[in-house]
Parts: C-alpha cells; structure tokens; sequence
C-alpha cells in the first residue's frame, strides 16, 4: 500500500517539513552531479557505519539517500504525515522531533548490526517517527492508497490500518534480516522500528503547541 493523501487538515504552514524536504532533494542533486567515485566516497564518509560509529554520522546520514526512488519515496511519506505533526508540535519542537526519531532509528539499526561496514543513509527512520505521531494523534484520519496487486486500484483506509500494516511488515522484514550478512546491506529495517516507536514516545513527551491545544479545545 502507498499512500497518496491524507484526510487531516492542517492549520498551520509546514514551514520546517518543507525547509527539511528541501534540503534533502538539494543534497540528493549534489550527490547525483557526482561521479561515482565520488559518490561511493562521500557516502562513506557521511553515511552511518555501525563498525567505526561516529556521532556526526547519525546526522548527516539522514539527508543523504541511495537513488531516486529512495529520495523520492521518503521525501512523499514525510509530505503526507508530516504537515499534521508540524501543526500539533509548532516548528521548533518539530524540527526537534524529528531529529530525535532519527537519532532513536539509527541507534537501533547500528545496536543489531554492531560489526556491519555498511553506511546507512536516508530519512525513512526519522519519517518512521513522523508515522508513529501521527498513528497516535490521528488514528482515525483516512488515508487515500494506491493497490497494486493484479490490479491497480486506489482505496482510502484508516490511518491506524495502513501505519500498523506497515510497521508489521517492517518489524517481520526486520527479522528475517537479521539472518543475512551483515555486509549485505539493504534496507535498514530496524530503523524503521526504532523511529517509528520512538515517535509514539516522543509525541506525549514533548506535548502540543498552545494553538493547537485552543483548536482542539473548540471542537470538543
């Protein structure tokens, strides 16, 4: 299932969701203007490689990614979910947010994959966190979905059902990847799992902005 829009109104400008999709494409075009050599060097260097972990990799390691797709896909998920928690936190404890989910997620990929030299880019751990919040905070908004199976077809579900189907396949995905070669690589799927409950943590922890607190108040 991949989502195409969701239901939940926002009331505020997504300023920070924006500036960070911004910054991730922007640096994905500087990636893409490299050679490869280049490229295989530079995500060395700023990816995440759990054998020599280094602190400053956790962050520069979220705005890097592995191709189009990759980008492409993340930057969609963090568009969609991202609005609404940006609204209930205000920009500041957003931006906060999310980088502690990416923090959380890289810290539970690198604990289950000590001796990988793998790097680990990408900001689906920190957008994982994104999903979580917004599994709590609005579990029933409807999310439209496109289908491909046989056919394809579009179908709108609730926001619970398409994050916790998600999450399922991540944790189970998460698991059989433990069997495989640390020096594999792949999706980092324990990431996922890491961000995402991080973000179900982190959205009663930090609370909401007054504004929304005062909406919230007047539809009751």
């Amino acid at each position: 299932m991949f989502p195409l829009r969701d239901t939940q109104p926002s009331y505020s400008k997504p300023v920070v969701t924006v500036f960070l999709i911004v910054i991730n494409i922007l640096i994905f075009l500087f990636e893409f203007s490299l050679d490869s050599y280049s490229q295989n060097a530079l995500i060395f260097s700023y990816g995440l490689v759990p054998d020599h972990f280094r602190w400053a990799n956790v962050f520069t390691s979220m705005f890097l990614h592995g191709g189009w797709m990759h980008v492409l896909g993340n930057m969609w998920f963090l568009w969609i979910f991202g609005d609404n928690i940006e609204d209930i936190l205000g920009h500041g404890k957003f931006l906060l947010f999310y980088l502690l989910c990416g923090i959380a997620a890289a810290l539970s990929q690198t604990y289950l994959n000590l001796d990988s030299r793998v790097p680990m880019v990408g900001a689906s751990g920190a957008i994982a966190g994104v999903m979580g919040a917004y599994l709590v905070k609005f579990p029933r908004s409807r999310i439209y979905t496109l289908v491909i199976y046989i056919f394809i077809t579009t179908i709108e579900v609730p926001a619970w059902v398409m994050l916790i189907y998600w999450f399922a396949i991540q944790f189970i995905s998460g698991l059989g990847s433990l069997a495989a070669p640390v020096a594999q690589g792949g999706t980092a799927f324990f990431a996922h799992v890491g961000g995402f409950v991080a973000g179900i943590g982190l959205i009663y922890l930090l609370g909401t902005n007054e504004p929304y607190r005062r909406r919230k108040d007047l539809t009751w």
